[in-house]
């Protein structure tokens, strides 16, 4: 429960905020405390960051309610009322996980209806205060969330949809109120699903959501999140999705879409009162997110939103995995709100291509309900573009590939706040507190074959390897790996010699700081001996370690390397495949022979960036200090070299022309 009121402390000249939180929510976990994303350290994250900076100390805490059961119906069937509010009596002890396994990414406990219950029930108390212009705003730090609960189901975390039932209880049960029109702003990284489809025909609520949707592969994977859904009927136009093409957004790509498309149309609509459904999974640092927004980019689109509806704003916590980002993220909206301080500019970066080409496309579709969006956006604006490559280092450190520019790429604070990333998954399918990918037919295909993965660099040193398949990083290393899908062992480890040219190319890596990488001449060549070590995986595993190779961002809806690729190596109808990957520096995948009828790959530089080394385009030269050590440890351990061959290997890798 939170602490005793305090409204007399208030001063009269600041704003008045309403803050709510209940330690009951944290009764919602999985069946048997298993691992899961969602779990109630994420509101304690948050309170505890208010509680320990005192900014609590400045807003009204206010007592969670439970909701009723006729609030629930304005948006939910009797049926899902029925589910959600027993799912937690004695008598579905022996049921209720069977239950949850037929939901999308669901889990229930003794403890959950009671937490859905107040998570709904609070939404509406703190929408209900700020409406009424007791409190100038409020925020409700509640779970389990709500926007992928739909009218008869739920799924994605989500069991009751808290912000659809705030929304509705305002508009058709207080109409005292005078509230006729409500912004939806939906700032979560997953699509708002339920919500959308609640007020699909509904020109009293403009719904407003940003996600990624990588046309339809990210969570919830449907075509529901596309910008041609735009309402129905009397709600047509009143609905708006702007979906990312790609992970990596960041503050820049955000703030673009508030100015060119978000507040443009509220300016127009004109809202009585904004309610956020203010996900922080999209913030730096999320497991499931993988964009890139700061508490600063989260501070600056809030003040944006104060513009409107005489500041009428209600934030109602949705999504966000990582504690600390959603802690920070939080606390800065609380800031915000008191107007605590002032807001200053988030980053100077541009927005991607991609989110240009978004917005551009957005503005058009929805330009016959809201001719503000219909003026073509300049090109002087719209080619200040990201380069790709800046957004990528500010996302995961997995693999040796790098930009060229150095390490002052990224700012000092930028890589702090980098410091836990971890890997970013796009689906999630939870069954009985088990997570898993949801579309796995190809890992599950691919799982089923071996070949073995010849690494030449510092993976062959078998802890590095290791980190590739079960995440982390070891001496040497600045960043983390995130890790396979299946961290499985490799089944066997040999060492073995090719003849490859091996040399060390590139100027700088985020994994092992200033100095080359080792690459291998793709051309093979009986003068030449590369030493190698082979470690037995899957193919599936394979593909995890090929991703990780060329990007931080270690998601995949189909493999990079698959069977029909693998076919045309053992038929002869080539030795190598380019994988198909925008950018990276191990896209070549080279077929180097056969051991007991199990395939040998290894992977290194196309043939025209061997060019590019050749001619001097590209930077050849000595590996960094740890990479090179790495790699001796490797051949040492694996008994190929002693350390003074080693040594001497390595030099005449790097000082001989190509």
């Amino acid at each position: 429960m939170a602490e005793s009121r305090g409204e007399s402390e208030i001063k009269s000249e600041q704003r008045r905020v309403g803050l709510l939180y209940d330690e009951r929510m944290c009764k919602h976990h999985t069946p048997n405390h298993e691992d899961h994303p969602e779990n109630p350290n994420r509101i304690k994250a948050i309170w505890n960051k208010l509680h320990t900076t005192g900014i609590h100390q400045r807003c009204v805490l206010l007592d969670a309610k439970e909701v009723e059961d006729e609030h629930i119906l304005l948006v939910h069937s009797q049926k899902h009322l029925k589910l959600i509010k027993n799912i937690s009596s004695k008598q579905f002890d022996s049921r209720r996980a069977r239950i949850a396994s037929k939901y999308n990414s669901i889990y229930f406990n003794k403890g959950s209806s009671e937490a859905a219950s107040l998570a709904a029930g609070s939404v509406i108390e703190v929408a209900e205060r700020v409406a009424s212009g007791e409190f100038n705003s409020a925020v409700a730090i509640v779970r389990p969330p709500g926007h992928h609960a739909e009218h008869d189901e739920p799924m994605g975390f989500c069991l009751y949809n808290n912000v659809a039932v705030a929304t509705s209880f305002l508009l058709n049960e207080k109409p005292e109120l005078g509230i006729s029109r409500i912004l939806i702003v939906d700032w979560d990284v997953h699509h708002g699903n339920g919500t959308q489809k609640m007020f699909w025909e509904d020109p009293r609520v403009l719904f407003f959501s940003v996600h990624r949707h990588e046309f339809g592969s990210f969570y919830p994977a449907n075509d529901d999140g596309f910008y041609t859904m735009v309402g129905k009927g009397l709600g047509a136009g009143y609905n708006i999705n702007v979906p990312w093409e790609n992970g990596r957004c960041g503050d820049a790509d955000y703030l673009a879409v508030w100015d060119h498309i978000l507040i443009p149309v509220a300016k127009e609509f004109n809202p009585d009162i904004i309610i956020v459904s203010a996900g922080f999974d999209a913030a730096v640092g999320d497991p499931l997110g993988g964009c890139c927004v700061t508490p600063s980019g989260y501070s600056s689109m809030l003040k944006k939103l104060m513009d409107f509806a005489n500041g009428k704003v209600v934030l109602a916590l949705e999504g966000g995995y990582n504690l600390e980002s959603i802690a920070k993220s939080m606390l800065a909206c609380v800031e915000v709100l008191l107007e605590d301080k002032p807001v200053v500019g988030s980053s100077e970066a541009y927005p991607f291509e991609s989110t240009w080409r978004v917005i551009q496309a957005v503005r058009k579709e929805l330009s016959p309900f809201w001719p503000t969006l219909a003026e073509e956006l300049p090109k002087k604006l719209t080619s200040q573009k990201a380069h790709p490559i800046l957004y990528v280092l500010s996302s995961t450190f997995n693999s040796d590939v790098e930009d060229n520019e150095g390490p002052n790429v990224v700012s000092e604070k930028f890589e702090e706040i980098l410091q836990d990333v971890i890997e970013p998954l796009s689906k999630l399918k939870v069954n009985e507190g088990q997570v898993a990918g949801s579309s796995d037919t190809w890992r599950s295909d691919l799982s089923k074959i071996y070949i073995w993965y010849a690494s030449f660099g510092s993976n062959m040193w078998q802890p590095r390897f290791n980190c590739y398949i079960e995440g982390g990083q070891v001496e040497g290393m600045t960043r983390p790996c995130s890790g396979a899908v299946d961290k499985t062992p490799p089944k066997e480890i040999m060492q073995k010699t090719f003849p490859h040219r091996l040399f060390f190319g590139r100027d700088f890596s985020q994994t092992w700081g200033h100095g080359g990488v080792a690459f291998v001449n793709p051309e093979s060549n009986i003068e030449e001996k590369v030493y190698m070590c082979l470690y037995k995986i899957t193919l599936e595993q394979f593909n995890d370690v090929l991703l990780q190779e060329n990007t931080r961002v270690a998601l995949m809806s189909s493999p990079l390397f698959d069977l029909t690729a693998l076919n045309s190596f053992t038929r002869g109808e080539t030795n190598s495949v380019e994988v198909n990957l925008e950018s990276g520096w191990y896209r070549k995948v080279l077929y180097l022979e056969k051991d007991h009828g199990i395939p040998i790959l290894s992977m290194t530089c196309k043939l025209s960036e061997l060019e590019g080394f050749k001619s001097g385009e590209l930077s050849v030269r000595a590996p960094a200090e740890g990479y090179a050590k790495t790699l001796i440890r490797g051949l040492v351990e694996g008994k190929q070299l002693s350390e003074a061959e080693a040594i001497a290997y390595i030099e005449r890798a790097h000082t001989r022309p190509l």
